[in-house]
């Protein structure tokens, strides 16, 4: 379920974010995720663009737990940047990883901001990631290589469009 990103999410968010084994996995992270002025400038910043529709995604309260107690805050989602360049992106805490989350709140977020095409970007050896976006519908569309803060080193990427 997504809802409206609120002050208090975000104490949860930079501990999510600060998590080493996601930094490694996410790669494209902040210089220093752990610099939480910049973290606090960051968030501001996109909260105030209307531009960037972000979401908090926070759990159900599935019967058997997994998908997070009711009201979880369990990571965000988001869509950014101007048209036919929107991109996606998303965070989701790890213990949540493997359970469906993010292929559920991106598709949520996909109904809510409708714009196409769409872009994202992901590691390639993030094959988690690879598949929540291609499972949402977008398409191989490139390789590219880029500086990774959270790696401190190059890394291959995919980069994926949805279209209509």
């Amino acid at each position: 379920m997504l809802r409206e990103v609120r002050d208090g999410d975000l104490a949860v968010f930079f501990d999510q974010m600060n998590d080493p084994e996601a930094i490694r996995m996410a790669a494209f992270t902040a210089k220093d995720p752990s610099d939480r002025e910049h973290f606090e400038a960051h968030w501001a910043r996109i909260r105030q663009d209307p531009a960037v529709v972000m979401r908090t995604v926070v759990g159900g309260g599935g019967e058997d737990g997994e998908d997070g107690e009711d009201g979880e805050v369990m990571g965000h989602v988001a869509v950014f940047g101007p048209p036919e360049e929107r991109e996606v992106t998303y965070w989701i805490g790890r213990a949540y990883w493997g359970r469906g989350v993010a292929t559920a709140a991106l598709r949520e977020l996909l109904d809510i901001a409708p714009e196409r095409p769409v872009h994202a970007r992901a590691v390639a050896d993030n094959v988690g990631s690879v598949r929540v976006l291609e499972k949402c519908g977008f398409v191989a569309a490139g390789r590219d290589r880029g500086f990774a803060n959270g790696r401190g080193e190059e890394v291959d990427e995919v980069l994926l469009t949805l279209r209509a």
